[in-house]
């Protein structure tokens, strides 16, 4: 699920670098467009046949490559925003999946762990009486100790 999701991130990624491009060969297109008319006025003001039928020509291509270039871009977004919507699907069905799983392992680790304290809970009891015991011969040896080096005095 985590590759599909990742797929799912670079395939949106390309698909808004895709509608990047077309965005700047619309731009560059429709400068085309404005050129290519700029060019007829300019050739029928001064009343030059030939290039006002070239200019029109070209205008006319220029248009229609705008035109198809406008449709591609809002399939393009249009594209673009189901998969951005679908990765977002996806994300919040990983998101549960994860979530559910490290819940059910936090159960299953949480049982473990009480099923081994059970079972080292007798051994933690005599380590535990272990630790008492040479604690208060520690405690009594000092004790004796000292009074040793009372009595010395003395």
């Amino acid at each position: 699920m985590r590759e599909a999701v990742i797929e799912a991130k670079v395939a949106v990624q390309e698909m808004r670098e895709a509608l990047g491009r077309t965005e700047g060969e619309l731009a560059l297109e429709r400068q085309r467009l404005a050129d290519a008319e700029r060019r007829g006025r300019l050739a029928a003001e001064i009343q030059d046949q030939e290039t006002v039928t070239v200019a029109e020509r070209f205008a006319v291509k220029h248009r229609e490559r705008v035109g198809v270039l406008e449709r591609k871009l809002a399939a393009q977004r249009e594209e673009v925003v189901l998969a951005e919507r679908e990765l977002g699907e996806m994300q919040g069905q990983l998101k549960s999946a994860t979530q559910g799983r490290a819940a059910a392992e936090g159960d299953r680790s949480t049982d473990r762990a009480w099923r081994e304290v059970g079972v080292h809970g007798l051994q933690d009891d005599l380590l535990k009486a272990d630790l008492d015991r040479a604690a208060r011969e520690a405690t009594a040896d000092q004790q004796l100790e000292a009074l040793k080096k009372k009595m010395r005095k003395d």
